[in-house]
């Protein structure tokens, strides 16, 4: 049984990915999970003259942390014009900067949604390009567009074909385990 740690990459508290990450988890059984709301662990703007003068806060130590622990990782990237949202970049320069390799060893199911069409393709190519530089190595990959339409929090992915493809993504990840 692995230790799966989730999260979106995201500090809304209206986030779609992460709703997304929860109805991910509910379909993950033989597992252990765990998930973390981003949008409790704010993080100031990356800057070499912040962290030579404040060095690293507790709540990086923890995330890195809980990184390290887990066996894998399932994240959710929210996409801001085409590209990753400044909030997940600087959380990945700061954990970086305190452990250039914090993902060393995780597989990884990276998953993104969009309200609209693109379905967060632009980040998660994005996110598959950059992880791997710190160790991870992504095992399925899951685009979800549309989530209003597609998407109810109640009964969870509604298109037939993106649930089709949902759970088999969901299935490679957990096969690479």
């Amino acid at each position: 049984m692995a230790g799966i740690l989730a999260f979106a990459g995201s500090n809304s508290s209206k986030s779609i990915n992460y709703e997304l990450v929860k109805f991910t988890l509910s379909k993950i059984q033989q597992h252990k999970t765990d998930s973390l709301n981003l949008a409790n662990y704010p993080f100031p703007m990356f800057s070499v003259d912040l962290e030579e003068k404040d060095g690293y806060s507790n709540s990086l130590v923890e995330l890195k942390n809980e990184i390290q622990d887990a066996d894998a990782l399932l994240i959710a990237v929210n996409e801001h014009n085409g590209h990753l949202s400044a909030y997940f970049k600087n959380m990945l320069d700061w954990l970086s900067r305190l452990d250039r390799k914090f993902m060393l060893n995780k597989k990884v199911f990276l998953m993104g949604a969009s309200t609209g069409k693109g379905g967060a393709k632009g980040a998660i190519n994005m996110a598959e390009t950059l992880l791997p530089r710190f160790g991870a190595t992504i095992s399925a990959t899951f685009s979800m567009p549309s989530f209003g339409t597609n998407f109810s929090t109640e009964e969870g992915i509604l298109d037939a074909d993106l649930l089709e493809a949902h759970q088999a993504a969901l299935q490679d990840f957990l096969k690479s385990l």
